[in-house]
């Protein structure tokens, strides 16, 4: 019987970079509203691992569903659909930079299909104060901190209710005492809407100040207690 619970559910996959072997026998399951870190040195699989679950890497071995999605059988009518479900946070924030936080968001909102201009301007506004935002909505991101521009695609990433936020390095650019504000905040706002996140990180220390399940990328393999389910 299929667990209805499960965002994240792979079985026995190889993750491939071109013709190179990144990650074998990969078992991976998460629930819903679930926070789990991902850990590993660089050039170890995290970003592959990302990229296959948001379809940016085909996946051709074994078996995969992300938020019931299969990813074995991903087409461009289907690669938008699983996007719909996911939000994403990178390290670099991603912002429009010659757009408003606003327009920031109204342009994600637009491309999923929100027609209705009303509809926008509240879900907009709903997602800032959420983010601790309220009232920056017309500065232009050169003008916010850091850590605010990754409130902003915090934000972004919650626009349409996913039921998996990937989180890569998205720390990686703050001095400590933001970085464990967005951290904070991401949890948060991931139990509030019973989201799952899947957080990359080098950072050890979050680690340990703020401990959850730990999934670790070593030697070709994705190391976490999922392996030893049958």
């Amino acid at each position: 019987m299929a667990n209805t619970n499960l965002v994240v559910d792979l079985r026995q996959i190889n993750i491939l970079q071109g013709e190179q072997l990144v990650l074998e026998g990969v078992n991976l399951r998460i629930s819903k509203g679930e926070f789990v870190y991902l850990i590993g040195k660089t050039g170890s699989g995290k970003s592959s691992l990302l990229k296959t679950l948001y379809g940016a890497l085909p996946l051709h071995e074994g078996q995969a569903k992300v938020t019931d999605i299969a990813l074995t059988s991903l087409d461009r009518h289907s690669i938008p659909t699983l996007r719909r479900n996911l939000g994403i946070v990178f390290q670099d924030f991603n912002l429009l930079t010659d757009r408003s936080v606003k327009e920031n968001l109204d342009f994600v909102l637009r491309a999923t299909g929100w027609e209705q201009t009303q509809e926008r301007n509240n879900r907009i506004q709903l997602m800032l104060e959420q983010v601790g935002l309220n009232g920056l909505e017309h500065k232009m991101p050169h003008q916010l901190s850091g850590g605010e521009q990754q409130r902003v695609a915090i934000a972004r990433a919650l626009l349409n209710d996913p039921a998996l936020i990937l989180a890569d390095e998205p720390t990686g650019n703050l001095d400590p005492e933001t970085s464990d504000e967005i951290l904070l905040l991401l949890r948060q706002l991931a139990k509030k809407h019973n989201t799952a996140v899947l957080f990359a990180t080098h950072d050890y220390r979050i680690l340990e100040n703020f401990p959850a399940r730990i999934v670790r990328c070593f030697q070709q393999r994705v190391v976490s207690d999922e392996d030893i389910i049958v």
